[in-house]
């Protein structure tokens, strides 16, 4: 466990944007969502003295071309990141990757019901695909630790190829307390259809949060007009929607 000097509970919180975003935010009215103040929330819940001194959120910028808005869709992403860096300044960093798609189309096997996998029935697809999101984030979060930048991290994700950043910090950092969010809704009373926690990052972490709650949310969203020197930011109305 942490020793004394851990006492200070400095914490950067580590997000995989594209995650978060697919696997809790997509077709909900939560876009807007005020990453500062949803983990100081989660942070005081623990109630551990644990002090919020980063987030870093990795994302890559939306193609017109596929969002469900078009250049709507670039641009709400666009006000989205301005208004964090608008109220938090350098206590929310944006790390940007990149899309990436083949533009003669992908030659993937096609999936028949009932039928066994085919290698030779192949058809062309759009494939699109961040790139960069997972190393960098991988990257940022072990050059931190060599720097002893923080006491504690907080990795925002559920996908298990963080799985090898989190073990090399639990054996080269062994007094560097690891937190995992899931951002994933709840789970279904009856149900089987929400995505679990994904294990191979939580038997890594001293702590886990195995879902976002829409009160959660809900209670953590910017302002509709965000502040600045010039023209205020104003959240995009289609984010108001309940759509993807």
């Amino acid at each position: 466990m942490p020793d004394s000097k851990k006492s200070s509970g400095k914490t950067a919180v580590y997000i995989d944007g594209y995650n978060l975003y697919y696997g809790r935010l997509r077709g909900t009215e939560f876009k807007w969502l005020d990453l500062v103040q949803l983990f100081q929330s989660l942070l005081a819940q623990r109630d551990q003295s644990e002090s919020l001194e980063k987030v870093i959120f990795f994302t890559a910028p939306a193609l017109a071309t596929f969002a469900t808005h078009g250049e709507s869709s670039v641009n709400a992403q666009a006000a989205y990141h301005r208004a964090l860096e608008a109220v938090y300044g350098e206590q929310v960093e944006i790390v940007r990757g990149k899309h990436a798609y083949d533009r003669n189309g992908a030659l993937l096997p096609a999936y028949i019901e009932g039928q066994p996998y085919d290698r030779n029935n192949r058809i062309r697809v759009w494939k699109l695909e961040e790139k960069k999101t997972d190393v960098n984030l991988a990257i940022r979060m072990y050059r931190d630790a060599c720097k002893e930048r923080y006491d504690r991290v907080v990795l925002v994700s559920n996908d298990s190829d963080a799985e090898p950043v989190l073990s090399a910090l639990r054996e080269d950092f062994p007094n560097l307390m690891i937190g995992i969010v899931s951002p994933v809704r709840p789970p279904v009373l009856g149900a089987d259809i929400h995505r679990r926690t994904s294990q191979s990052l939580a038997k890594y972490a001293h702590w886990t949060v195995t879902h976002l709650t829409d009160d959660q949310l809900s209670a953590a969203q910017l302002p509709d007009k965000v502040k600045t020197n010039k023209k205020p930011i104003l959240r995009p109305a289609h984010w108001v929607e309940v759509v993807g």
